[in-house]
């Protein structure tokens, strides 16, 4: 039975614990945590996602309590991103009605969260950025964390059967052998996978980005690295179903570098010293709460 959590008297949402918990996994794999990394922490990270909700919960409350001004100008600021960012006034209004909100809704959502916004850029305007030295400091310690592992850039076109019988994966089969001849006969790969690929990927022409060895299924891994770049692969099958898979670059590993891990130490170094601050103003806001797992 899933824990019901109450700050004040208020039920944090499971909406609001699941989108903690997306961020979370998106900032460690980010920072170099793969995969299967990520889904053996997973319960600890739940749990963290869980404190992160109650305190931003808690940071709301307070923002709202110190009456933090939102303007009318910030609010159209922060929405044109948005409408910006979703492809158009269009496809803004679509995503709130998948949503069932209003525009006057999601208005004063995004004034609460531009209030904690504020609330928070107050609290940590005094820290200093990180120094040079205190970055390489941090390198020197954790030099490990930053060699270069093995990466592979490739696009891949994935073809799922639409049901466990052999007949739906003889044609599914069928379907990617067909795609991947047309690819070997000059067909852009991109067009193929945006036109027939099963996976999200498609909308990007298949592109998966940069990956390391174990971020994907074990047979798409082993298949993805031992390719040579510019080749087309065999058809791949997994628990997904099938691929194939073009792989356009090739990085082997490499021993760790300064001035490319600079910016990502900086980057955790910044993120940890305003954490603190911040934790320590959710901690004070705790210990006056009520929060309640029922």
């Amino acid at each position: 039975m899933q824990t019901t959590v109450k700050v004040n008297g208020q039920v944090i949402s499971r909406e609001a614990i699941q989108f903690e918990l997306e961020r979370l996994v998106r900032f460690y794999a980010e920072h170099g945590m793969s995969q299967e990394e990520i889904r053996e922490q997973l319960p600890d990270l739940v749990k963290k996602a869980t404190d992160q909700a109650i305190g931003a919960k808690l940071l709301m409350d307070e923002a709202a309590r110190l009456d933090l001004q939102v303007t009318d100008e910030d609010l159209d600021g922060e929405v044109a991103k948005i409408v910006d960012q979703v492809g158009g006034e269009e496809a803004f209004q679509r995503a709130l009605q998948q949503q069932n909100t209003s525009v006057k809704v999601f208005r004063e959502q995004l004034k609460r969260g531009r209030r904690v916004d504020k609330l928070i850029e107050q609290l940590v305007a005094d820290i200093a950025d990180p120094t040079d030295a205190e970055v390489e400091i941090y390198f020197n310690e954790h030099k490990d964390e930053f060699t270069k592992g093995e990466r592979v850039l490739a696009q891949h076109i994935l073809i799922s059967p639409d049901g466990d019988t052999q007949v739906s994966k003889d044609e599914a089969r069928a379907k990617i052998a067909a795609i991947r001849e047309r690819v070997l006969a000059g067909k852009d790969f991109a067009d193929e996978a945006a036109a027939h690929s099963m996976c999200p990927s498609g909308k990007e022409g298949g592109s998966l980005g940069w990956f390391s060895r174990g971020m994907m299924v074990p047979e798409f891994d082993e298949a993805a690295f031992s390719m040579k770049v510019g080749d087309v692969s065999d058809i791949i099958e997994t628990q997904f179903g099938y691929h194939i898979i073009y792989k356009t670059d090739h990085e082997p590993a490499g021993e760790a570098d300064l001035s490319q891990a600079s910016d990502k130490i900086r980057d955790l170094l910044r993120h940890a010293r305003r954490g603190e601050r911040v934790g320590a103003l959710v901690s004070e806001l705790r210990d006056k709460a009520k929060i309640e797992f029922v």
